[in-house]
């Protein structure tokens, strides 16, 4: 399953749409498709449940989702499945209504836990919480409570096509110097060296990682303000103003479709994108993280993904936690099936990431390897207005000709503001 739909909404925009809770009242009347009725997928009986989940991009996901809900006996679960681009809107009006889902998939914001909006589900995880990926673990964990259960990891690194390199005479980037001069080499006719998504907003936080710094520290002080990511930024502008980037593509960086189809030679992803990836290409498919930057840099792996929360605000908190207990707790074999057969991800569970023999063997398993020794989690801190912030620098100083430096400035009185909200 992609992080993102098979409609034009991204990740970032689901960030951006969060801070909708801080003006709670602008979202009221936004989004459609966010009562209890026109849901699917529940089991007739028992207590009325809604969940809301966005539309994945992969076959097969909404019949899986649905299927496991209908299997549960002792509530009707409803599944909202919102297509198009208004899943975030949907999902944050209904949440200020009568009608709000009791149960959600999203990403760990602390504006989320700290306005009440999301229960504490510590009681449901800490009897399997050493199960559980110690970095998911933290990243759903605000002052010894866990809120949120992640149901899939999913890393993000660059895809290539082995042979386009090879008659280039180029070997694969460790350094972001190295992309630059491999996109060069690698743009003929109608082929473009690199796709890096189409505004470079998927690319944000590596950009800081490779670098050799962080979002903040945690102290929760601004820590991407470094020279380190200054150079990225000047090098990236290079690159975006090369003609070897693929710009304006058809789809996003979420689909493979701009690697398969031949419109580039290296292509920025998620995991859940390898299986069609390797349908279409076969062996002539390898990955690797996104290069060190400077003399401080080291090679990262975003790592993405969902998890499922449960509406402290719902009429029925205690029967979604029971229902989102026994969905993402006790169900392993619905848990595996969610991870490998709709896309690769990565269990977030070890028991049943050892289990999946699918991301075992051959790419899967250097997925998994990249995730292992580069992968990156989400902050919980680093909100949706910080994201919001740093998109800015990308779009000014990538994107546009601005200075980097005035560009971080700016960033920072913003992060700086929303700092203080959040911690004082």
């Amino acid at each position: 399953m992609s992080a993102m739909s098979n409609s034009n909404f991204s990740r970032r925009s689901i960030f951006r749409a969060a801070a909708g809770m801080a003006a709670a009242g602008t979202l009221a009347a936004c989004g459609s498709n966010n009562g209890r009725g026109g849901g699917s997928g529940g089991s007739g009986s028992g207590t009325p449940l809604t969940q809301y989940f966005h539309a994945y991009g992969e076959a097969g996901t909404e019949q899986a989702l649905k299927r496991y809900a209908a299997a549960y006996k002792k509530a009707d679960v409803n599944t909202n499945w919102i297509t198009g681009n208004n899943f975030e809107s949907a999902l944050f009006a209904a949440l200020l209504t009568s009608k709000a889902p009791d149960v959600f998939e999203f990403h760990p914001q602390l504006q989320l836990v700290k306005s009440g909006q999301v229960a504490d589900l510590t009681d449901l995880i800490d009897p399997v919480k050493s199960d559980f990926n110690p970095n998911d673990i933290k990243s759903h964990t605000v002052d010894g409570k866990i809120y949120g259960i992640r149901m899939i990891d999913d890393p993000q690194f660059f895809y290539y096509r082995k042979s386009m390199l090879e008659k280039a005479k180029v070997d694969v980037p460790t350094t972001l110097d190295e992309l630059v001069e491999a996109a060069a080499k690698l743009t003929t006719g109608k082929v473009k060296g690199v796709f890096l998504g189409n505004d470079f907003s998927a690319i944000q936080n590596p950009i800081i990682w490779s670098a050799g710094a962080d979002t903040i520290n945690e102290k929760n002080e601004i820590a991407y303000h470094t020279d380190g990511v200054i150079e990225g930024l000047k090098k990236l502008r290079t690159l975006f103003t090369s003609g070897n980037v693929l710009l304006d593509a058809p789809t996003d960086f979420w689909d493979p479709s701009a690697l398969n189809q031949g419109l580039c030679a290296i292509q920025w992803g998620g995991m859940w994108s390898m299986p069609a990836m390797q349908q279409a290409l076969g062996d002539d498919l390898g990955i690797f993280p996104f290069p060190k930057i400077g003399s401080a840099g080291k090679p990262s792996v975003y790592n993405g993904g969902w998890s499922i929360f449960v509406n402290a605000k719902g009429k029925h908190v205690e029967e979604a936690k029971e229902y989102v207990k026994w969905l993402w707790i006790d169900q392993t074999q619905y848990q595996e099936d969610w991870a490998t057969s709709y896309g690769f991800h990565i269990p977030p569970r070890t028991s049943i990431a050892n289990k999946a023999t699918k991301l075992k063997s051959g790419l899967p398993a250097e997925g998994v390897k990249l995730f292992t020794d580069y992968g990156h989690f989400d902050n919980i801190a680093y909100d949706q207005t910080m994201q919001n912030a740093f998109a800015e620098v990308i779009a000014s100083s990538v994107r546009k000709n601005g200075d980097p430096e005035k560009a971080l400035d700016t960033c920072d009185k913003k992060v700086n503001v929303e700092l203080k909200k959040l911690f004082g």
